[in-house]
């Protein structure tokens, strides 16, 4: 029998990579990173040099197309799999990373005439500038009582898709006239790809607000948002929302030539990267959380009922695995945070020590962070360095760091910012089980669990359960390269369904990582007093952190 595979593309927020799988058993048989050239844009647009706002954050299509004309190509050349062997592909993204495009389905920023625009350009998920316009979306959809609000926990961001769009209307209603559609970036490049245009419902479900039987919001919310935006829906977003598995083309001619594979390769429709790695976990029923981590979280739950759990990113029907309500929850800066304190806040004699040891600073930080015991440090912070995400969806706070003395040292506040992150997980946990959804479990993947040892000892510690690590190193292309060979269907030598792929492919390690009880004590105190001042800061009894945004806004 002639093995078959699938390769899965997985999109992240300064690179993208490629999966060559085998649809036998999930084995990963070659892998290759693209880094984008043009990384992720928050000060001036490249070649004009023209300056964008405080909390933008855009990027180039022409690195999305660059990982598929570089990585696939080197997955084929390693592996030496022949192309026809390659049943399927599947890609995963980042969200909502949104781009408006012209008639042709082209990036309306590869416009000469609207290069120099920034409300032009993709605008990447953690793109905050949209704030304003998701304050007034959430103050609206309560007053007039709509009912998918509460689908997102009450409070929408600025991160998902309509916050984006306004603030193009508001900023430069030329672009926004100008462009014949505003599309998730997956669901672009899948166009590019097959020359079919589709939605995805993942990222339709949870990033703009469509639902399985309701479809969009009415047009009379949307007009009460703005006039302009009566019939945003039946324009441009308009598009069929197909489920995940779906089938959304086969490969083109064009890409096909670009990336060595065969023509009429069957293509997945879109997903949400942190999604993808769900199946790829093999979590296919509830209770079992998902912990995608990278430079932020996304937390991931399947669920029976659809409940209303306070800042969630949303659930959405079949929004993950097919029959079930796919929560979603997150938080927005958690290797971030570790890499700005690396950084920008460490002395040279960090940097001095760990060359010597021969490690880099964040494994000289571990070891040193290790052997302080919960608590001893005397240290406290909140995680807000690029805002909140889940629970108080707001990303206008910040970060705070509490209880530092002259004889504090850098491992100490590194250890101290570990935790903060796991409190944060743990307040996320804490909304799900007072809702009455339940969390028994913690699966993790991405790259933090794979390097840092302490970090997942602290998450097991503060939330009091057992994490399950992902086999893989690359679990959102593992689920896109799975969702691929769905795509392709068991006839081709795919599957039919996700949850037969996730029996055959998905991949964990054999080893748990179980809390220890005596440090799940300690960290139970230091958890109430980080609630305290979530509490204080986070829901306006003191809204410094706001007042001080705007004094610096004002100074600039």
């Amino acid at each position: 029998m002639v093995k078959k595979y699938a390769i899965g593309v997985d999109y992240g927020t300064e690179s993208g990579r490629a999966v060559l799988v085998s649809l036998a058993d999930g084995r990963e048989i070659a892998d290759h990173v693209t880094p984008y050239s043009h990384g992720v844009i928050v000060d001036k647009l490249p070649e004009s040099g023209i300056e964008i706002g405080f909390d933008w954050a855009l990027e180039h299509p022409a690195d999305y197309i660059d990982v598929l004309k570089y990585s696939i190509p080197a997955v084929l050349k390693e592996s030496g799999i022949d192309p026809s062997d390659i049943i399927g592909v599947g890609i995963d993204f980042t969200a909502c990373t949104m781009l408006p495009v012209d008639r042709d389905g082209e990036p309306l920023m590869f416009d000469p005439k609207w290069k120099d625009n920034p409300n032009a350009w993709p605008k990447l998920w953690k793109h905050h500038a949209a704030q304003g316009e998701a304050n007034k979306l959430t103050k609206i959809a309560e007053k007039r009582g709509e009912k998918f609000l509460s689908r997102y926990g009450g409070k929408i961001s600025s991160e998902w898709m309509i916050a984006k769009v306004w603030q193009v209307l508001n900023e430069a209603p030329e672009v926004y006239d100008a462009a014949d559609r505003f599309v998730e970036a997956t669901d672009w490049l899948i166009s590019k790809m097959t020359s079919d245009f589709v939605r995805n419902s993942c990222a339709a479900g949870y990033k703009a607000f469509w639902h399985k039987q309701e479809g969009y919001p009415s047009k009379e919310f949307f007009k009460a948002l703005d006039p302009r935006l009566e019939d945003l829906t039946a324009t441009k977003l308009r598009g069929e929302v197909l489920p995940l598995g779906s089938k959304a083309g086969e490969l083109t001619e064009e890409i096909a030539k670009l990336t060595g594979l065969n023509i009429g390769t069957a293509v997945a429709v879109g997903n949400v990267d942190a999604h993808a790695a769900v199946p790829a976990m093999g979590v296919t029923s509830p209770g079992k959380l998902v912990m995608s981590m990278g430079t932020s979280i996304c937390h991931m739950l399947l669920g029976t009922e659809e409940k209303q759990v306070e800042g969630m990113c949303g659930v959405v029907e079949d929004g993950i695995i097919p029959g079930f309500y796919g929560y979603e929850a997150g938080q927005t800066a958690v290797g971030d945070i570790f890499a700005w304190f690396v950084k920008q806040a460490v002395p040279a004699y960090v940097l001095e020590a760990a060359n010597k040891e021969e490690v880099n600073e964040h494994q000289w930080l571990e070891q040193k962070a290790s052997e302080y015991k919960p608590g001893e440090t005397g240290l406290l912070a909140l995680d807000w360095w690029n805002g909140n995400r889940s629970v108080l969806v707001d990303t206008e706070l910040s970060g705070l760091l509490i209880g530092a003395t002259l004889q504090t040292k850098p491992e100490e506040i590194y250890r101290t910012l570990l935790e903060a992150t796991a409190f944060g997980t743990r307040k996320i946990i804490d909304a799900f089980q007072d809702n009455g959804v339940a969390v028994d479990e913690l699966y993790a993947c991405g790259g933090l669990p794979q390097k840092n040892k302490l970090l997942m000892q602290i998450y097991a510690d503060v939330t009091n359960r057992t994490i399950k690590i992902a086999a893989s190193t690359q679990t959102p292309a593992l689920g896109a390269a799975m969702f691929g060979a769905v795509a392709a269907g068991a006839d081709k030598g795919g599957y039919d369904s996700i949850v037969d792929a996730a029996g055959k492919m998905a991949r964990i390690k054999d080893e748990a990582i179980t809390p220890i009880p005596e440090n799940v004590a300690i960290y139970e105190k230091l958890y109430q007093e980080y609630s305290r001042l979530h509490d204080y800061f986070g829901r306006g009894e003191n809204d410094v952190m706001k007042r001080l945004k705007f004094i610096r806004s004002e100074a600039k």
